[in-house]
């Protein structure tokens, strides 16, 4: 994606009440993550369950909260998503980067890749695949979720090799 793409993806998340930004650095993610640095509005943590703790507390006290992640780190985080924020119906968007999308990827990515969109459906995390054409719409379906207290997920997928 457009690095303007992810700063006016951030931006528009901070105009709707979206205080915190919680997760573990993704290159896919880059250009939102430096946005969220130089807006001085991000914990960076080193695992993936941390950052979502951090988050639901902040969601919990009414902070409403991003937590970003690759895609492999939202299949170790599986068991934290379902037994907290899904149970408890902690509100928080989660912001994925989708590795393995392309099939000429790293081969590390390419089994979570594959099987990415299954896992967000097992587990029932309502989910969108944001593109330069669609994120508004989908930031605003997110955004009515988590007013609704459901956690959700918008998935950006990763188009380069690094």
């Amino acid at each position: 994606m457009k690095k303007s793409f992810q700063i006016d993806l951030f931006d528009f998340l901070v105009k709707n009440d979206i205080e915190n930004y919680v997760g573990v650095p993704d290159s896919t993610l880059k250009h939102f993550i430096s946005r969220a640095l130089e807006k001085k509005k991000i914990i960076i943590t080193t695992r993936e369950e941390e950052a979502i703790g951090i988050a639901s507390g902040m969601s919990m006290s009414g902070s409403n909260s991003v937590v970003f992640m690759q895609n492999a780190g939202f299949a170790n985080s599986i068991s934290t998503i379902t037994s907290l924020t899904e149970l408890y119906e902690i509100p928080m968007i989660f912001l994925i980067g989708w590795r393995g999308y392309l099939k000429n990827d790293a081969p590390e990515h390419l089994k979570i890749g594959k099987i990415q969109p299954d896992l967000l459906k097992i587990i029932e995390l309502p989910s969108k695949v944001l593109s330069e054409k669609n994120w508004k719409k989908q930031c605003i379906w997110a955004l009515k979720k988590i007013k609704n207290h459901q956690p959700c997920a918008l998935v950006i997928k990763r188009e380069f090799y690094d």
